[in-house]
Protein backbone atom coordinates (compact mmCIF):
# COMPACT_ATOMS: atom_id res chain seq x y z
CA UNK A 1 0.00 0.00 0.00
CA UNK A 2 1.51 3.36 -1.04
CA UNK A 3 1.73 6.36 1.27
CA UNK A 4 -0.85 8.20 -0.80
CA UNK A 5 -3.21 5.25 -0.76
CA UNK A 6 -2.81 4.86 2.96
CA UNK A 7 -3.53 8.53 3.49
CA UNK A 8 -6.93 8.25 1.90
CA UNK A 9 -8.34 6.17 4.73
CA UNK A 10 -7.77 8.81 7.35
CA UNK A 11 -10.01 11.77 6.63
CA UNK A 12 -12.43 12.42 9.52
CA UNK A 13 -14.14 15.31 11.29
CA UNK A 14 -12.54 16.58 14.49
CA UNK A 15 -15.44 15.54 16.72
CA UNK A 16 -15.81 12.05 15.30
CA UNK A 17 -14.34 10.32 18.35
CA UNK A 18 -16.97 11.78 20.66
CA UNK A 19 -19.71 10.86 18.20
CA UNK A 20 -18.35 7.32 17.88
CA UNK A 21 -18.26 6.78 21.64
CA UNK A 22 -21.82 8.07 22.01
CA UNK A 23 -23.11 5.87 19.19
CA UNK A 24 -21.21 2.86 20.49
CA UNK A 25 -22.56 3.21 24.04
CA UNK A 26 -26.13 3.52 22.80
CA UNK A 27 -25.73 0.67 20.34
CA UNK A 28 -24.04 -1.61 22.86
CA UNK A 29 -26.95 -1.21 25.28
CA UNK A 30 -29.41 -2.16 22.57
CA UNK A 31 -27.31 -5.15 21.53
CA UNK A 32 -27.00 -6.37 25.11
CA UNK A 33 -30.78 -6.23 25.51
CA UNK A 34 -31.26 -8.13 22.27
CA UNK A 35 -28.81 -10.83 23.28
CA UNK A 36 -30.49 -11.28 26.67
CA UNK A 37 -33.93 -11.72 25.15
CA UNK A 38 -32.77 -13.70 22.11
CA UNK A 39 -31.67 -12.50 18.68
CA UNK A 40 -34.17 -10.24 16.96
CA UNK A 41 -35.10 -11.97 13.70
CA UNK A 42 -36.30 -10.31 10.53
CA UNK A 43 -38.96 -11.54 8.16
CA UNK A 44 -36.50 -13.99 6.57
CA UNK A 45 -35.08 -15.22 9.87
CA UNK A 46 -31.99 -12.99 9.69
CA UNK A 47 -30.65 -11.51 12.92
CA UNK A 48 -31.47 -7.83 12.47
CA UNK A 49 -28.82 -6.89 15.04
CA UNK A 50 -25.97 -8.38 13.01
CA UNK A 51 -25.59 -5.35 10.75
CA UNK A 52 -25.72 -2.97 13.72
CA UNK A 53 -23.10 -5.00 15.56
CA UNK A 54 -20.82 -4.99 12.49
CA UNK A 55 -21.32 -1.23 12.04
CA UNK A 56 -20.35 -0.54 15.67
CA UNK A 57 -17.24 -2.70 15.32
CA UNK A 58 -16.31 -0.86 12.13
CA UNK A 59 -16.91 2.54 13.71
CA UNK A 60 -14.86 1.62 16.77
CA UNK A 61 -11.91 0.37 14.70
CA UNK A 62 -11.99 3.42 12.42
CA UNK A 63 -12.06 5.84 15.34
CA UNK A 64 -9.33 3.97 17.21
CA UNK A 65 -6.96 3.89 14.24
CA UNK A 66 -7.65 7.48 13.14
CA UNK A 67 -7.05 8.83 16.63
CA UNK A 68 -3.77 6.93 16.91
CA UNK A 69 -2.60 8.23 13.54
CA UNK A 70 -3.54 11.79 14.50
CA UNK A 71 -1.54 11.44 17.71
CA UNK A 72 1.53 10.00 15.99
CA UNK A 73 1.52 12.69 13.30
CA UNK A 74 1.38 15.34 16.00
CA UNK A 75 4.00 13.74 18.25
CA UNK A 76 6.53 12.71 15.59
CA UNK A 77 6.09 15.43 12.97
CA UNK A 78 4.19 18.26 14.72
CA UNK A 79 1.65 17.90 11.90
CA UNK A 80 -2.12 17.57 11.68
CA UNK A 81 -4.13 14.96 9.80
CA UNK A 82 -5.98 17.53 7.63
CA UNK A 83 -2.65 18.96 6.44
CA UNK A 84 -1.33 15.45 5.77
CA UNK A 85 -4.49 14.57 3.81
CA UNK A 86 -4.17 17.69 1.64
CA UNK A 87 -0.51 16.94 0.91
CA UNK A 88 -1.56 13.39 -0.05
CA UNK A 89 -4.05 14.74 -2.59
CA UNK A 90 -1.50 17.18 -4.00
CA UNK A 91 1.11 14.42 -4.27
CA UNK A 92 -1.20 12.69 -6.77
CA UNK A 93 -2.07 15.88 -8.69
CA UNK A 94 0.82 16.67 -11.03
CA UNK A 95 -0.81 19.90 -12.21
CA UNK A 96 -1.95 20.96 -8.76
CA UNK A 97 -5.50 21.41 -7.50
CA UNK A 98 -8.02 24.21 -7.66
CA UNK A 99 -9.14 25.09 -4.14
CA UNK A 100 -12.68 23.94 -4.93
CA UNK A 101 -11.39 20.55 -6.07
CA UNK A 102 -9.44 20.14 -2.85
CA UNK A 103 -12.57 20.95 -0.86
CA UNK A 104 -14.54 18.20 -2.62
CA UNK A 105 -11.77 15.61 -2.31
CA UNK A 106 -11.38 16.23 1.42
CA UNK A 107 -15.14 16.61 2.00
CA UNK A 108 -14.71 19.87 3.91
CA UNK A 109 -15.90 23.41 3.31
CA UNK A 110 -13.90 25.85 1.18
CA UNK A 111 -13.29 27.95 4.29
CA UNK A 112 -11.74 25.03 6.14
CA UNK A 113 -9.53 24.15 3.16
CA UNK A 114 -8.35 27.75 3.07
CA UNK A 115 -7.29 27.53 6.72
CA UNK A 116 -5.27 24.38 6.02
CA UNK A 117 -3.77 25.96 2.89
CA UNK A 118 -2.59 29.00 4.86
CA UNK A 119 -0.76 26.74 7.32
CA UNK A 120 0.96 24.84 4.50
CA UNK A 121 1.87 28.06 2.70
CA UNK A 122 3.51 29.36 5.87
CA UNK A 123 5.50 26.12 6.12
CA UNK A 124 6.72 26.44 2.53
CA UNK A 125 5.14 23.12 1.60
CA UNK A 126 2.81 24.43 -1.12
CA UNK A 127 2.42 27.37 -3.50
CA UNK A 128 -0.78 29.18 -4.46
CA UNK A 129 -1.02 30.92 -7.80
CA UNK A 130 -3.83 32.20 -10.02
CA UNK A 131 -4.81 30.06 -13.00
CA UNK A 132 -3.28 31.30 -16.28
CA UNK A 133 -6.73 31.07 -17.90
CA UNK A 134 -8.78 32.61 -15.09
CA UNK A 135 -7.05 34.72 -12.46
CA UNK A 136 -10.04 34.37 -10.14
CA UNK A 137 -9.19 30.68 -9.77
CA UNK A 138 -6.41 29.76 -7.34
CA UNK A 139 -4.27 26.66 -7.92
CA UNK A 140 -2.23 25.03 -5.15
CA UNK A 141 0.81 22.83 -5.79
CA UNK A 142 3.40 20.97 -3.76
CA UNK A 143 6.86 22.47 -3.44
CA UNK A 144 9.94 20.24 -3.42
CA UNK A 145 10.10 20.68 0.35
CA UNK A 146 6.43 19.77 0.66
CA UNK A 147 6.80 16.63 -1.43
CA UNK A 148 9.85 15.52 0.53
CA UNK A 149 8.09 16.13 3.85
CA UNK A 150 5.00 14.26 2.70
CA UNK A 151 6.98 11.26 1.46
CA UNK A 152 8.73 11.02 4.84
CA UNK A 153 5.43 11.19 6.74
CA UNK A 154 3.71 8.82 4.30
CA UNK A 155 6.40 6.19 4.83
CA UNK A 156 5.88 6.44 8.58
CA UNK A 157 2.11 6.36 8.08
CA UNK A 158 2.41 3.18 6.04
CA UNK A 159 4.34 1.56 8.87
CA UNK A 160 1.78 2.65 11.47
CA UNK A 161 -1.08 1.12 9.51
CA UNK A 162 0.88 -2.11 9.02
CA UNK A 163 1.58 -2.21 12.76
CA UNK A 164 -2.06 -1.67 13.70
CA UNK A 165 -3.14 -4.44 11.30
CA UNK A 166 -0.44 -6.83 12.55
CA UNK A 167 -2.98 -8.96 14.41
CA UNK A 168 -4.56 -10.01 11.12
CA UNK A 169 -3.05 -12.44 8.63
CA UNK A 170 -2.70 -11.45 4.97
CA UNK A 171 -5.68 -13.68 4.20
CA UNK A 172 -7.80 -12.06 6.91
CA UNK A 173 -6.85 -8.59 5.71
CA UNK A 174 -7.76 -9.52 2.13
CA UNK A 175 -11.11 -10.94 3.29
CA UNK A 176 -11.81 -7.77 5.27
CA UNK A 177 -10.90 -5.59 2.30
CA UNK A 178 -13.21 -7.57 0.01
CA UNK A 179 -16.06 -7.42 2.52
CA UNK A 180 -15.69 -3.66 2.96
CA UNK A 181 -15.68 -3.18 -0.82
CA UNK A 182 -18.98 -5.08 -1.06
CA UNK A 183 -20.37 -3.08 1.87
CA UNK A 184 -19.44 0.15 0.09
CA UNK A 185 -21.24 -0.94 -3.08
CA UNK A 186 -24.27 -2.05 -1.06
CA UNK A 187 -24.49 1.25 0.80
CA UNK A 188 -23.94 3.36 -2.33
CA UNK A 189 -26.75 1.50 -4.08
CA UNK A 190 -29.18 2.39 -1.31
CA UNK A 191 -28.27 6.03 -0.68
CA UNK A 192 -30.24 8.69 -2.53
CA UNK A 193 -28.10 11.37 -4.24
CA UNK A 194 -27.82 14.55 -2.19
CA UNK A 195 -25.45 17.43 -1.61
CA UNK A 196 -22.47 15.96 0.29
CA UNK A 197 -22.12 17.06 3.89
CA UNK A 198 -19.08 19.13 4.68
CA UNK A 199 -16.72 18.12 7.42
CA UNK A 200 -14.56 20.34 9.57
CA UNK A 201 -10.92 20.16 8.59
CA UNK A 202 -9.42 21.39 11.85
CA UNK A 203 -6.21 22.88 10.40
Amino acid sequence: MSGSAAARICVAPRNRADDARSVQRAGALDLDEAEESGAAAGAEGRDTRTAVRAWLRLLTCTTLIENEIRSRLREQFDFTLPRFDLLAQLDKAEDGLVLGEASKLLMVSAGNVTAVVEKLLASGYITRQPSPTDRRVQIIRLTHAGRAAFRTMAEAHHGWVEELFAGLSDEETATLTDGLARLKRSAQGRIAPREPARRRAGG
